[in-house]
């Protein structure tokens, strides 16, 4: 992403504890935001337990947001999830939706950019749900997205106008989770069994059928799942439906 924008002449700042910025102390924020007109929150946590995630957004937005209104920011863009408010398990999701909440309040204009899971997180997704070489994996639907194509949409929006009521992003095919994570599997000639269960957790969370799919207008990511698997591990599925594209 920050090739794509430095390529179309524009400046990138980087904001990370490598460079001495640390949005949860407050530690060179200020500072990082000197001149700066857009600002994209892509922030996420160290620690998983359920109110460490909730303490980390809810201090590092804070910080984010107190500082771009000290510094003039006119554009703020978070990365969110989608279906943020609807896994209401889910101590992620619900930290996530308080972030949402605070960014629409904050007084920056901003736009906040749900995305469905990347096809590289389908590995740790696995992985969750593993138990003694076998996966079981809930059948609820999900829309992934290629994580190069979250970027070129994001560069985009940094760009473009705050738009204020959001924006879902995923990729192109919805299929049950089960699914994607079986492709996977084979693809990468992992050789656990995976066992479809409709009452099997999300990183401990219930899912409903669409609790991870986009509900109304979302922008479609061109780079199909079997593309992807194509690309990153050479596979070739005869039961995938493109398979002889």
């Amino acid at each position: 992403m920050a090739a794509l924008l430095t390529a179309s002449g524009h400046e990138v700042v980087p904001v990370n504890r490598r460079s001495g910025v640390d949005t949860t102390t407050g530690a060179g924020v200020a500072e990082a935001l000197v001149a700066v007109d857009v600002v994209l929150d892509a922030t996420n946590p160290r620690v998983w337990s359920d109110d460490e995630v909730l303490a980390f957004f809810e201090s590092s937005t804070a910080t984010l947001l107190t500082a771009e209104r000290a510094a003039g920011v006119r554009h703020h863009v978070t990365i969110s999830v989608v279906g943020a408010d609807r896994v209401p398990d889910s101590g992620y999701f619900r930290a996530k939706r308080l972030q949402e909440q605070m960014v629409s309040g904050g007084g920056i204009p901003h736009t906040i950019v749900r995305s469905t899971q990347f096809f590289e997180f389908l590995s740790e997704i696995a992985d969750a749900a593993s138990v003694d070489g076998v996966v079981r994996m809930t059948p609820a639907l999900a829309q992934p997205i290629a994580s190069s194509d979250v970027a070129a949409k994001i560069a985009e929006v940094l760009l473009d106008d705050p738009r204020e009521d959001g924006l879902q992003i995923a990729g192109p095919d919805r299929l049950p989770l089960d699914e994607f994570v079986r492709h996977l599997l084979s693809a990468t000639g992992d050789r656990r069994r995976l066992e479809s269960d409709p009452a099997a957790r999300y990183f401990g969370a219930r899912l409903t059928t669409e609790s991870l799919t986009p509900e109304g207008d979302a922008w479609m990511g061109p780079t199909s799942f079997y593309a992807w698997l194509r690309g990153a591990y050479r596979w070739l599925d005869s039961e995938s439906p493109k398979a002889a594209v």
